[in-house]
């Protein structure tokens, strides 16, 4: 089996486990949005993904996305890129009005230095719904108060909600993250805000998108079960 025909088959099979899972939860056909997490993938990958028909990528990288984004400008139907790694201040100039959406807003302080490029930005507030002292993301109880500061701004809006649950060897464990997001969606979609949406929750992964769809996730982000190990 050639590259492409391997992603090609790696994105139908990638389908059906949406398709499937939307069916399991009651959900509508297509309420759940496929991200390819193309990190240290080539541009060529991106292209077969592309001509299997996948449109939405997701980088980890803001110097990565800069060249993958340069080699593909010039597609006649180039990528719809999403940011989903940790960003550093200095790195913003690479990713902010130049993604459809940012995933990993954190910290008011990111949000400023996104706001003073001055090019509209759609973002995802990460959260922390486990407090690992490890992993980024903004602590639940911070959450309203971010919220307010995209109130405040212009030309940023908040989609939504992201969360990456601990690791865990069984896929079930991340249930309750998920269901954390979900319930913190919902009590601050309660407290509507100019700018502030949260239509979106990305969450769950090659390994637990079934139940992240279970949970409400709009957006699941899948590398692995598409592209293969990195």
């Amino acid at each position: 089996m050639t590259r492409a025909a391997s992603i090609a088959d790696g994105l139908d099979r990638v389908r059906a486990r949406i398709a499937a899972a939307e069916h399991a939860a009651g959900r509508p056909p297509g309420s759940v949005k496929l991200l390819a997490v193309s990190k240290k993938m080539t541009a060529d990958d991106v292209r077969a993904a592309m001509a299997a028909g996948q449109r939405a990528f997701g980088e980890n990288y803001a110097q990565e996305l800069r060249d993958k984004r340069a080699a593909l400008a010039t597609d006649p139907a180039p990528p719809a890129w999403h940011y989903i790694g940790p960003l550093q201040s200095n790195k913003v100039k690479y990713v902010a009005g130049q993604v459809a959406l940012v995933h990993t807003v954190d910290s008011a302080a990111l949000l400023e230095a996104i706001a003073a490029r001055g090019a509209p930005q759609a973002c995802l507030v990460q959260v922390n719904v486990a407090g690992e002292a490890q992993k980024r993301g903004l602590a639940p109880a911070d959450l309203p108060a971010l919220l307010d500061r995209f109130a405040a701004m212009s030309g940023l809006t908040c989609a939504g909600l992201m969360v990456i649950p601990p690791f865990t060897d069984d896929p079930q464990d991340a249930h309750p993250h998920f269901a954390a997001l979900r319930a913190l969606r919902d009590r601050e979609a309660a407290r509507p805000r100019p700018g502030v949406a949260l239509d979106e929750l990305s969450m769950g992964m090659s390994a637990d998108l079934e139940i992240a769809i279970a949970e409400g996730a709009t957006i699941v982000r899948v590398g692995t079960a598409i592209f293969g190990g990195r």
